[in-house]
C-alpha cells in the first residue's frame, strides 16, 4: 500500500518506479472501507464473517471489478 497526495503524485509515482496501475481509493473511501470492515472485531463474541458479508461491503462502496473479487479463483 502507498499513500500519495494526488493523482498527478501517484502518474509520476507509477512512472519512476515502473509500475503498473493497480486500484486506488481516495482517503475518505478507506476510512470508510476501514470502519465497516472492522466494527465489530472487538466484540467477545466476533465471528469471521461470510465472504458473501465482506464482498457486499465493498460493493457497498463501490469497490467492485476483479481487483475487488473475493471469491476464489477457479
Amino acid at each position: 500500500m502507498v499513500f500519495l497526495r494526488s493523482e498527478e503524485h501517484l502518474g509520476r509515482w507509477l512512472g519512476e518506479n515502473g509500475y503498473e496501475p493497480g486500484a486506488t481509493l481516495a482517503a475518505p473511501v478507506l476510512n470508510e472501507l476501514a470502519r465497516r470492515w472492522w466494527w465489530t472485531r472487538l466484540d467477545p463474541d466476533w465471528r469471521p464473517r461470510p465472504v458473501s458479508e465482506s464482498q457486499a461491503i465493498l460493493a457497498g462502496l463501490g469497490l467492485t471489478g476483479p481487483f475487488w473479487d473475493l471469491a476464489p479463483a477457479g
